[in-house]
């Protein structure tokens, strides 16, 4: 998957080293517009304000923790789409919580710029990604079946849409 350089992407961190270093690696992987905040209320504020196309953030954040952020942000109809990728320590914990409150994925910290590119990709193609219910209709393992009186084949679906 080709990333779009010109993408706008958020980080959130309250540690301006942190920011410094992922804002470091997108700018290594070809993103020219960054921007970064310190807090998830500040998030918040920039995305009502800008469309990004990617968000950034540490799961400890103060006031507001990654994962109220993420909350929020997946309870507004106007940006619950956007990917959330949340940087973190190796927490089976944080992990869990991160994917129930809807990240994305999930990054271990430290990463480098190939670790970072293949967690965008990742957080991209689950966005796209057909709802689970489509998955299992298209992976149907019956072959079509053909009508009686017919050449063309009719699917039959197991479930309630059968009569």
């Amino acid at each position: 998957m080709a990333l779009d350089p010109f993408m706008p992407v958020l980080v959130v961190d309250d540690h301006d080293a942190t920011i410094q270093i992922v804002r470091s690696l997108l700018r290594q992987l070809g993103f020219v517009d960054i921007d970064d905040v310190k807090n998830g209320a500040g998030a918040l504020t920039k995305m009502h304000l800008k469309r990004y196309g990617l968000v950034i953030s540490a799961w400890q954040l103060g006031p507001m923790n990654g994962n109220e952020l993420l909350r929020e942000l997946r309870g507004d109809a106007g940006l619950m789409r956007t990917p959330f990728i949340v940087i973190g320590e190796s927490s089976p914990e944080n992990v869990i919580a991160a994917k129930k409150a809807g990240a994305s994925v999930y990054i271990v910290k430290p990463f480098d710029a190939q670790t970072l590119k293949a967690k965008i990709e990742a957080a991209f193609a689950r966005r796209t990604a057909p709802l689970p219910e489509r998955q299992l209709a298209s992976t149907a393992t019956e072959p079509p079946q053909l009508s009686e009186n017919s050449d063309v084949p009719s699917i039959r679906f197991s479930g309630r849409f059968t009569g």
